[in-house]
């Protein structure tokens, strides 16, 4: 079922440039939707190194358990991915998928098993029929393509409302280095490692493990830092390939230079695609940035930040335009973090409107109620204990959210 193009999603969508040693095609394979891509072949040139981050949902998909087995050997030929089933919680036989869907991709590309990586993202429970992929994963290795990278991002929607795509372009020693990402995810938002289904690939060379912690680094800011719903996917899966066509010497160490300067770009694509996600929140009608400042560690100010944003009262407040700062309150005491109730001052945007534990002396309803009518929020919650600080991500709450997952299956 289509639903409504969420309100907060972009006007226009980049023109992502082709990556040099990258390909893909997409194709209908009736996985779950009519007439509608629902495949995607990404293949990569001989030497590719692959990093990766998966859900931490003891409950994961078979697809999930095939990267984790094949992130180690730091190689990739091939990503095939699935909308409409996420090939979750189908024991046996999701296995034996896998390993019939690896075995089509690696023999239409001419590579190892080993060196095939899976994505599948819908419904749980569904036992997924790989042989849908007979055949299809055949044609799709004929006709690869180095663009649009549009296709790629429609192609593994399931309820988003808009494609997700982002990309950067930086020079590093005086040569031209792309990075282009896609993503996709509107419900079941609440990352632990990683997230939704995000696939990112660049022309840098650069040696898998350092790809990898550059990954780890920055998905804690980005996709780890967002949340929609608070229910963590057993599906999430964030990828990142690196062809080594640009012309340069490989990054081999963190130590090097050129790491930083690369992963500050990698963080830049991971963290436009996370909000991105969240713009696409089932239901969404307004994006709300958490500060959490004051805390005693930032892991604390993430802990109580985390716990305002997956606040249904809260969330719903918002959806209102109603500036309940007694819902925040109330959040940030049930998260069992350090916190003085009367040390605690809360602003919407600029405007204060609780301090010391009370109604703010300036507090000003009418300026608050006009703030809260906006699409983009600021919610900053101050505890006065130490220097932790830390921002999650999230959107507000609406009977849209309802509408979607009342009838998901149906």
């Amino acid at each position: 079922m289509a639903h409504p193009v969420s309100p907060l999603a972009p006007k226009s969508y980049p023109d992502l440039p082709a990556v040099a040693g990258v390909r893909f095609a997409t194709a209908a394979a009736g996985i779950k939707y009519k007439d509608r891509t629902d495949v995607l072949l990404m293949a990569f040139d001989a030497g590719t190194t692959a990093a990766g981050v998966v859900t931490k949902s003891k409950c994961s998909s078979a697809a999930v358990d095939w990267c984790k087995a094949n992130l180690p050997g730091g190689l990739a030929r091939g990503l095939v991915v699935n909308s409409g089933n996420a090939n979750a919680f189908t024991g046996a036989k999701g296995q034996a998928s896998v390993q019939l869907t690896a075995d089509f991709a690696a023999k239409a590309l001419g590579c190892a098993t080993s060196e095939i990586f899976l994505a599948s993202t819908g419904v749980i429970g569904e036992p997924l029929d790989a042989n849908k992929f007979a055949g299809v994963l055949d044609t799709m290795a004929s006709r690869l393509g180095d663009g649009p990278w549009m296709d790629p991002a429609r192609a593994i929607m399931t309820t988003d409302t808009f494609p997700k795509l982002y990309g950067a372009i930086l020079e590093i020693d005086g040569v031209e280095v792309r990075i282009n990402g896609i993503a996709k995810g509107s419900g079941m938002i609440a990352p632990d490692m990683a997230t939704m289904l995000s696939f990112v690939v660049t022309d840098m060379p650069i040696a898998a493990p350092v790809l990898q912690a550059l990954l780890s680094r920055h998905v804690a800011t980005s996709f780890n830092a967002i949340t929609v719903d608070s229910d963590t996917s057993t599906s999430d899966t964030l990828l990142a390939f690196a062809t080594g066509k640009a012309a340069l010497e490989p990054i081999e160490s963190l130590d090097d230079p050129r790491a930083e300067i690369f992963g500050e770009a990698l963080r830049d694509v991971l963290f436009d695609l996370a909000i991105q996600v969240v713009r696409d929140g089932e239901g969404a009608t307004k994006q709300v940035s958490i500060h959490v400042e004051g805390a005693s560690s930032d892991a604390s100010a993430f802990r109580i930040a985390k716990s305002i944003a997956d606040s249904p009262l809260v969330k719903t407040a918002i959806a209102g335009e109603d500036a309940n700062w007694g819902r925040v309150v109330m959040a940030v005491g049930k998260a069992g973090e350090p916190a003085d109730r009367d040390r605690l001052s809360i602003r919407f945007g600029d405007l204060l409107v609780a301090k010391d534990g009370e109604r703010a002396p300036i507090y000003d309803e009418a300026a608050v109620s006009a703030y809260m009518k906006g699409e983009d929020l600021e919610l900053t919650v101050s505890l006065g204990l130490g220097a932790g600080r830390a921002t999650v991500y999230t959107c507000d709450l609406t009977h849209g959210y309802i509408t979607i997952n009342g009838d998901y299956r149906s």
